[in-house]
């Protein structure tokens, strides 16, 4: 039986608490928190729930039905369809229209404007084509009306607005095999065709609700954070909820978006009682304004340059340098990288148990500064050990706030523990939980996406390929894709976004590639005057082989995971789940794979006609 080494245990340090007894903690939060209903507690925002999903920012848009032809349509008008449109530009390809739900482009920044709305990821990392399209964050965390600002310029400068299709729900695709061309129909009666179609629908992009007994009871008002409804709260993004001063509200979640959010509504707010199940683990998050001086002395490629040495460092796969010094990238050295880093350290690899010690280990410790860091800045200790997450640092997406703790110091505000069961019930006054009925004028719902449901479903239309053969019913169990880009049966048909490619800390990156890859592709197809390119059927298997496993070590990691969207609440054989389809290599690894295809030529995989 393999033991853990003096060596190893010493290069960890002395640990002053007992790792067994933090074990069961977290596996009893993880308990009590799981449901048999998995990921169908939550509500789909139709039906009599559409108004949660509705645009409130667009006046509506009044036009006749558009008929046309172009070489190109971009499903999605967020940050996917822009690069790709940006690559494909660069190609020589501007013959693209991009059919867009929301009343502009920006996707997930369009849709998201709640107060205190910033990227979370470093802003000269995150934004795209900052160097092409000019202009410089104004501070390392950019609020998001800054990035969406940007995201339209982007649109200006391609000129996309000319033929765009925006306030407009794709609701099929279907390919026409004799003229070798998809046909798109749309919510607006729209009957376009294109030879090349781009689907860039993003991940996190239908709004869920929490399935709580008697939500259509309440009377008071509700919506979701997605669609922030200033002409209740008003203010904007960025100045004070002046209309809340006499209101009683209530916040349900406390994810990535309550963490900005709670700080905003707890400043002005008269009473504010945040709804938790599970406690956020928060970091510091250090933000400041761009040194004007450090950003014009740059050298050009800098932008890409720190692209890559962020998700090396915060995958875990240099010690240094680290040129953006945040909480993502130290997370990069609690990963499986961390058995790297100690085996570099002793100069011999890590035996199996050696390199489970050293990764619980620092994650360990990571955990416990969070939690001391709550002791240390919320005053009330009851309110500080109900704020305390009970779980490894990956099981939850990781939060950084400067404001979210403290507000809880605020005689107004009032954390809600639920340990673990969530609200109980709503009322026509309120809402209940623990036995307990809290009054309320307004009632927000920072309950996040869909996650884990089938793709189609989330893009709200199914596509039909060769044959008749319906996508949603092709991929009933999981993806099948070739790259993570192509679908065998689909010709001429391109996805970009999370799913069988590699998922990084930044998405930009990963859609990124992914534009470069199907920019490539395409023009290539145009330039030798192929008919159709689509993946062939044994590529396709080979590849699926090779992003379904998950190591022993990985499958236990998620499974004694506390649930979460991560999980697709504790359902971790959902094939349509978040992690369901990892690649065997890292984002940085797998790109460079991609570029090195491209560079080969030969377009090895696909079919050519």
């Amino acid at each position: 039986m393999e033991e853990v080494s003096a060596e190893v245990r010493q290069l960890v340090g002395q640990l002053d608490f007992d790792q067994a007894e933090l074990a069961r903690r977290y596996a009893y939060e993880r308990d009590v928190r799981l449901r048999p209903d998995r990921n169908n507690q939550y509500i789909e925002t139709e039906k009599e729930f559409s108004h949660y999903a509705d645009d409130p920012y667009a006046e509506p848009l009044v036009r006749a039905a558009v008929e046309g032809h172009t070489d190109v349509i971009v499903v999605g008008g967020g940050i996917g369809g822009l690069v790709t449109a940006s690559y494909l530009h660069d190609a020589g390809v501007d013959d693209v229209r991009i059919i867009e739900k929301g009343g502009d482009f920006g996707g997930t920044w369009y849709w998201n404007r709640y107060p205190g709305l910033r990227c979370d990821v470093e802003s000269y990392v995150y934004m795209p084509l900052l160097e092409r399209f000019g202009g410089f964050p104004t501070e390392k965390y950019s609020r998001g009306s800054e990035i969406l600002d940007h995201l339209r310029k982007i649109a200006r400068k391609l000129n996309l607005y000319d033929k765009a299709l925006l306030q407009t729900q794709v609701m099929g695709l279907k390919w026409d095999k004799d003229a070798a061309l998809w046909r798109v129909e749309t919510d607006r009666g729209d009957k376009v065709t294109a030879k090349f179609v781009i689907m860039a629908n993003g991940l996190l992009v239908k709004p869920k609700l929490p399935g709580i007994p008697g939500i259509e009871d309440f009377k008071g008002h509700t919506f979701h954070t997605s669609r922030w409804d200033y002409d209740y709260t008003g203010g904007s993004q960025n100045s004070a909820l002046v209309n809340l001063a006499d209101k009683r509200v209530g916040i349900v979640g406390t994810g990535a978006t309550a963490v900005q959010v709670v700080p905003e509504v707890g400043s002005v707010a008269k009473e504010l009682y945040v709804f938790q199940r599970t406690p956020a683990a928060v970091d510091y998050r250090y933000n400041r304004p761009t040194d004007v001086a450090w950003a014009g002395n740059l050298a050009p490629g800098w932008q890409d340059d720190r692209v890559v040495n962020f998700h090396a460092v915060a995958g875990g796969l240099i010690d240094g340098p680290d040129l953006v010094k945040d909480g993502w990238t130290e997370i990069g050295k609690l990963q499986d990288s961390t058995a790297s880093w100690a085996a570099k350290k002793i100069g011999r690899p890590l035996n199996s148990a050696e390199a489970e010690f050293v990764t619980n280990a620092l994650d360990d410790l990571k955990m416990n500064h969070l939690r001391a860091r709550i002791d240390a800045e919320v005053k009330d200790p009851a309110t500080a050990e109900a704020l305390k997450p009970w779980h490894r640092r990956w099981c939850k997406r990781p939060s950084f706030s400067d404001e979210y703790l403290q507000t809880f110091n605020r005689p107004n505000v009032s954390i809600v523990d639920t340990a673990g069961k969530g609200i109980e019930r709503m009322t026509a006054n309120g809402v209940v939980a623990g036995g307990k009925e809290y009054e309320l004028d307004c009632l927000i719902f920072a309950t996040g996406y869909e996650v884990g449901t089938e793709y189609t479903r989330r893009a709200g239309y199914d596509v039909i390929g060769r044959d008749g053969v319906e996508l949603g019913q092709y991929w009933h169990n999981g993806m099948r894709t070739y790259q993570g880009i192509f679908i065998h049966g689909f010709p001429n048909l391109f996805m970009c976004g999370w799913g069988q490619s590699a998922g990084t800390f930044s998405v930009t990156f990963m859609l990124s590639e992914q534009a470069k890859h199907i920019a490539f592709v395409l023009k290539t197809c145009l330039d030798r005057g192929l008919r159709t390119v689509e993946p062939s059927a044994e590529a396709v298997e080979d590849y699926v082989l090779s992003v379904r496993p998950l190591s022993i070590s990985q499958r236990k990691f998620w499974q004694d995971c506390t649930p979460s969207y991560f999980t697709t609440e504790g359902d971790t054989a959902n094939p349509h789940g978040m992690f369901a389809n990892i690649p065997p290599v890292g984002p940085i690894q797998f790109y460079q794979d991609l570029e090195a295809w491209r560079a080969r030529g030969d377009l090895k995989g696909l079919e050519l006609a």
